[in-house]
């Protein structure tokens, strides 16, 4: 997720268009058959989201790969026709990150079975609970749209930059057109989706989250020396360039979905 990048020659934009839309379209067909179509997706997503984690945190081929099994296992766990996302799911991933960075001796390369799976936990969760399918559109929309918002905005305004050090692209302009773009979509959902007061007053919060979470992952490139974490998606990099601001967002949209907090419906 970023502010507008100069230089994009129309070709470059037209493919990141056009894959844009189609990851996003998988997503909505995933997300409206849930169940076992959705774990498939993310457990996928996962796994190659823990594979660019690696890469960025310099671990060599076996060890990826062993980061990638550990993973799964979890993964596996939290499928519908298994467990499912439930805490003993949640109790296996904690342990898996215990057991990475006990076996590697990399703390850091264990951090990525919770930063890679606890975002599918979530969104499994969200889609499990009620009206999971608005719930989880909500929350995932809302971090396309803090994008969207964040790159027009940036793009047709400019001005002083956000955190220049870590994402020379980013603009004040462009947090705050993400911050409003995110919240006139709760703002909607809200009047034809019914979704609930908590989460439309949770949303700015979680778009401001959404963006940290795309500045923390130009931060781990810009330490690794890389332009991208991968280059599986055609225009867009790697997976984790895509999921970075969904990482922050879900899990704190999952406690809303199951611990209301006196919030009114």
């Amino acid at each position: 997720m970023s502010d507008a990048a100069p230089g994009k020659r129309p070709s470059d934009l037209a493919v990141r268009a056009v894959t844009g839309v189609g990851m996003i379209a998988v997503a909505l067909v995933a997300l409206a058959f849930g169940g076992f179509a959705l774990w498939l997706l993310a457990a996928v997503i996962g796994v190659f989201m823990m594979a660019e984690w690696s890469e960025l945190n310099g671990a060599p081929p076996q060890t990826k790969r062993l980061g990638q099994y550990v993973l799964f296992v979890p993964l596996a766990i939290m499928c519908p026709i298994a467990a499912g996302p439930n805490f003993f799911a949640l109790g296996l991933l904690a342990g898996a990150f215990f057991f990475l960075g006990i076996v590697t001796r990399r703390p850091a390369l264990a951090l990525g079975v919770l930063y890679c799976g606890l975002p599918i936990y979530a969104l499994l969760l969200i889609r499990h609970e009620p009206d999971g399918l608005r719930n989880a559109l909500w929350a995932l929309s809302l971090v396309w749209a803090t994008d969207i918002g964040a790159y027009f905005a940036g793009r047709t305004i400019g001005g002083p930059k956000l955190a220049p050090a870590i994402s020379p692209n980013k603009t004040w302009a462009g947090l705050i057109g993400g911050i409003v773009a995110a919240t006139v979509l709760a703002l909607v959902m809200s009047r034809v989706y019914l979704l609930p007061v908590r989460f439309v007053a949770a949303t700015p919060v979680l778009a401001i989250l959404a963006q940290a979470g795309d500045l923390y992952e130009s931060h781990l490139k810009r330490r690794a020396g890389v332009k991208d974490s991968g280059s599986v998606i055609p225009g867009h990099g790697g997976v984790l360039d895509r999921l970075d601001g969904v990482v922050p967002v879900l899990p704190i949209a999952a406690l809303l979905v199951v611990v209301p907090l006196g919030f009114p419906a």
